[in-house]
């Protein structure tokens, strides 16, 4: 009998560390926020793929004020935001990315980028020059629905 509340309890432990671990994870779909005017974006779906972090806009809401990347060069020219990789090469560290690349639609401009949790439903993303100390930081909040 005792054996069995114990396993149980091991389990329940085991469970709840999974669901623990996953919630504080930058893997996820994120809404940023503008800076200029602080109305939300978009959607940007965080994904790992061989190791790295990567950061997809999934969903352009209804305060986007541009949709499609006129500024960017190469592959990038023209093509629509929604679909558009901004986010990549990230190299996930616990519940941070580091040393990866960003892309600003509204300049074209890239970025050297790393991303980390403020808590389990808040992302600091600080985009930078060549040093952290350089750049500014966005906060985007998980999106749950």
């Amino acid at each position: 009998m005792k054996t069995k509340i114990l396993y149980s309890l091991v389990l329940l432990f085991l469970c709840n560390l999974h669901i623990i671990t996953a919630q504080s994870s930058c893997v996820g779909t994120w809404e940023n926020i503008d800076d200029e005017d602080g109305k939300p974006k978009s959607h940007i779906e965080i994904y790992e793929e061989d190791g790295k972090l990567y950061g997809k806009v999934i969903k352009l809401l209804e305060n986007a004020t541009i949709r499609n990347c006129i500024k960017c060069e190469g592959d990038r020219k023209d093509q629509a935001l929604e679909g558009m990789v901004i986010l990549w090469d990230l190299k996930i560290k616990k519940n941070k990315g580091d040393k990866g690349k960003i892309i600003d639609p509204k300049t074209g401009k890239i970025y050297d980028c790393k991303i980390e949790l403020d808590d389990e439903n808040t992302l600091k993303v600080r985009g930078y020059i060549k040093t952290p100390f350089l750049g500014r930081t966005q906060k985007w909040y998980r999106v749950t629905s």
